[in-house]
């Protein structure tokens, strides 16, 4: 069966760097675009990042740009979150998400992988910690 298995999470303090790891199995992971949600308590799950089956685009939410960079290894079917900079506001857990790539126009694309709506597999998540 499908698995995605998130790693690296903890508890750092404003302005350190985390890495986030994400490793699939269970599926042809190079026919997948990928992304990373959060979610802070009490709040819904917010889009994060995101990167298209190839590795060609990338997309973040206006609130990381700058300081999170999403890529993946297809050879090791590994997505990565590398953050920066780490806010308070940054806390919460960190979903890895997977929707296959159907051949969409680029602008479907880009919207669907910003939609929680329409990823299929998700991780346990990881807890990310920012203190101030």
């Amino acid at each position: 069966q499908v698995q995605l298995v998130e790693s690296g999470g903890g508890l750092v303090q404003t302005g350190d760097p985390l890495r986030l790891s994400c490793a699939a199995s269970g599926l042809t992971f190079s026919s997948y675009g990928m992304a990373w949600f959060r979610q802070a308590p009490g709040k819904e799950r917010d889009f994060v990042a995101a990167v298209t089956w190839s590795g060609s685009r990338t997309y973040y939410a206006d609130s990381v740009k700058g300081r999170f960079t999403i890529s993946r290894d297809n050879a090791k079917n590994t997505v990565y979150l590398q953050m920066t900079s780490l806010k308070p506001e940054d806390t919460g857990v960190y979903y890895c998400a997977g929707q296959y790539s159907s051949g969409r126009s680029w602008y479907a694309e880009r919207e669907a992988l910003r939609s929680a709506n329409e990823f299929r597999y998700w991780g346990q998540g990881t807890q990310v910690s920012v203190s101030s």
